[in-house]
């Protein structure tokens, strides 16, 4: 039976903003729960409450109506920050402090010292890759270098749950990957990770399980081949060497074509005709490099419910 790490109830919060102070509700009856040891995206467009929704699980701001627990407690609870680790978005370091530096002040933090704060500090920058960069000040770090040490202080503590706020925002390629590698190692050690964002492929590459947040609504939770439709779209043949009188039969049936200098993607709308492409192409002394059946992808899922169609 797995252990709720995070849970929401009817969770709301509502804002005052403007000189007449007009009612704006950023969170709408959030009913939200994260198990242990699994990595849970919080996907949705700037603005739909992500922010908002983590400050609360953080302490940093009350819900308007609702509540919030964090490993069986109530967020609020000053006790259960010991088993937190957190880095928000837009982090503030101080900017002459080294790695070293910077990790031992966030471990004294926590009551650690000695051998045991330093071993914690090196197995971190291990951990983040930055043992190299031990020493250097964090003026002198790439954003990808200072998103990697946020997480480190985030996890001096030894956390069991990690809360990460768009934690690939800004980053090259690069980064991200590196980002979502020191994710994939956390959930290997046991860790619960939970992180926002807005960038749908990290979500995809690496997520247990996806919540889908739009205008302070939770419109879909769940593991992607449940909130996903998982039909069959269209099969993609990718085939070289086929001539053009082929091609033109192939058309003929149905299908779209997309040429390139070295091969031909051959879009199947039909499966029942997916048999007879290949023989078309075999009989043609062509060579078929792949087959692959093309399904909504979250992108796809995520736009559509943005668009508010069905």
């Amino acid at each position: 039976m797995t252990n709720s790490v995070i849970k929401t109830e009817n969770l709301t919060k509502v804002f005052k903003v403007g000189f007449r102070g007009k009612s704006v509700a950023a969170l709408k009856g959030l009913n939200l729960e994260v198990t242990e040891g699994e990595i849970f995206g919080f996907l949705g467009p700037n603005g739909a409450g992500k922010t908002t929704t983590i400050k609360i699980l953080m302490g940093l701001i009350y819900p308007t109506t609702g509540k919030a627990w964090i490993l069986n407690k109530e967020a609020a609870d000053v006790e259960v920050k010991n088993r937190i680790g957190f880095l928000p978005e837009q982090p503030y370091f101080y900017d002459y402090l080294t790695s070293r530096e910077f990790l031992r002040f966030y471990g004294q933090l926590f009551g650690l010292e000695g051998d045991e704060l330093r071993t914690r500090m090196n197995n971190l920058l291990t951990l983040v890759g930055l043992e190299d960069a031990a020493d250097l000040q964090l003026r002198k770090f790439s954003k990808g270098m200072l998103q990697r040490i946020g997480i480190a202080q985030a996890l001096i503590n030894q956390p069991d749950l990690i809360v990460l706020d768009e934690p690939m925002s800004g980053l090259d390629p690069i980064g991200r990957k590196e980002i979502r590698d020191i994710i994939l190692r956390l959930k290997e050690d046991g860790k619960t990770v939970f992180f926002s964002t807005h960038i749908i492929p990290d979500v995809e590459m690496i997520c247990d399980r996806v919540g889908m947040l739009m205008k302070g609504e939770l419109v879909n939770v769940g593991r992607l081949n449940e909130i996903m439709d998982a039909k069959v779209k269209y099969v993609e043949i990718v085939a070289r060497n086929v001539s053009k009188e082929m091609l033109a039969h192939m058309e003929a049936i149905g299908s779209s074509l997309y040429e390139t200098c070295d091969h031909v993607s051959i879009n199947v709308r039909d499966e029942d005709r997916v048999d007879s492409i290949l023989q078309l192409i075999k009989d043609g002394k062509g060579s078929v490099v792949s087959v692959i059946p093309q399904r909504e992808t979250l992108e796809e899922h995520f736009i559509k419910k943005i668009g508010g169609t069905s």
